[in-house]
């Protein structure tokens, strides 16, 4: 009995060892960020923003794999499978809280070691400059009317902006599925679908330009970035929602890596470059440390889970 505790202590005390002399030359190779969906939307932008912020401070390059698919789900499924050594991370998602709840990702929040958020942003409601569309309730109105006609473009299939709006209103949209907000948005200018919804920082080149009109966004006031766009809650309109983004290791990474990995984070985060980068993109710097994040995520996972049953 003695020599089976001593062999199972001894072995704990290896793996630890193991795993401080790991963190200790930390990283001395490359970096991969997954990224979930297309290059050009707003979780590319904000994962090559901070992976271009972090690699001075890591002293080693951070590249970046788009693995779209299923809404996020193949490249969150796909980050979360590699092997938990510090050198493949992952942008996580909102979908990572539903995803799962609705048979559509085999992997949880559970399988990963969430390292920092990064970013948080209410859903804005997007259509072409020349629709007759001009207040969410103009929308609504024309749902009502015409049941499942609408063409939405989904950035993710479920859409829970979409599900919102609609729970709360009793509508329903013509949801088409799209590749994120890059391919979402041209959707929409090109006429194909008649509304979207995005964060403003996906659709800010095209709201500053005038291509796109703004009905209103889904937070509690106003957003800075786009001042002249009311809230729903201004509409008469009580639906709030947004989307969030952070980065995340594989469950088995050790501790003394993610806390290398947390530091460097932090430090990009609060680098003029990558403020300025996001105040240019109209995206919201939201960084929570690792039990935090965890914790946010437990608790955005029941809020969603309500939503979908």
């Amino acid at each position: 009995m003695m020599k089976k505790l001593f062999k199972t202590v001894l072995m704990s005390v290896s793996l630890l060892m193991s795993a401080n002399i790991l963190a200790a030359d930390y990283p001395a190779k490359n970096i991969r960020l997954i990224v979930p969906f297309g290059a050009g939307g707003g979780t590319d932008s904000v994962g090559r923003a901070l992976a271009n912020s972090a690699k001075g401070i890591l002293g080693t390059n951070i590249s970046i794999m788009n693995r779209t698919g299923g809404a996020g789900a193949v490249g969150m499924s796909y980050g979360a499978q590699k092997r938990p050594d510090g050198y493949t991370l992952t942008v996580v998602t909102r979908e990572i809280a539903s995803l799962p709840q609705m048979g559509l990702m085999q992997h949880t929040a559970d399988d990963f070691k969430l390292i920092r958020m990064v970013n948080l942003d209410p859903a804005v409601i997007l259509v072409p400059a020349d629709s007759p569309f001009n207040t969410v309730n103009d929308l609504v109105a024309a749902a009502k009317k015409t049941p499942g006609k609408i063409k939405f473009a989904s950035t993710a299939a479920p859409n829970f902006y979409l599900m919102v709006l609609e729970k709360s209103q009793g509508i329903k949209l013509n949801a088409i599925p799209y590749n994120g907000a890059s391919e979402a948005i041209p959707a929409v200018l090109g006429h194909h679908t008649q509304v979207t919804m995005v964060t403003p920082g996906e659709a800010i080149a095209q709201l500053r330009s005038g291509q796109l009109k703004g009905l209103g966004v889904m937070s509690n006031e106003r957003i800075s970035y786009i001042p002249d766009v009311p809230t729903l809650k201004e509409q008469g309109i009580d639906a709030i929602t947004g989307t969030w983004r952070g980065i995340g290791a594989p469950k088995n990474t050790p501790d003394a890596i993610i806390e290398v990995l947390g530091k460097a984070f932090d430090q990009a985060m609060a680098s003029a470059e990558f403020k300025a980068f996001m105040s240019k993109g109209a995206m919201t710097i939201h960084p929570l440390k690792s039990k935090e994040f965890t914790d946010f995520v437990k608790e955005d996972t029941k809020v969603l889970g309500k939503l979908i049953n």
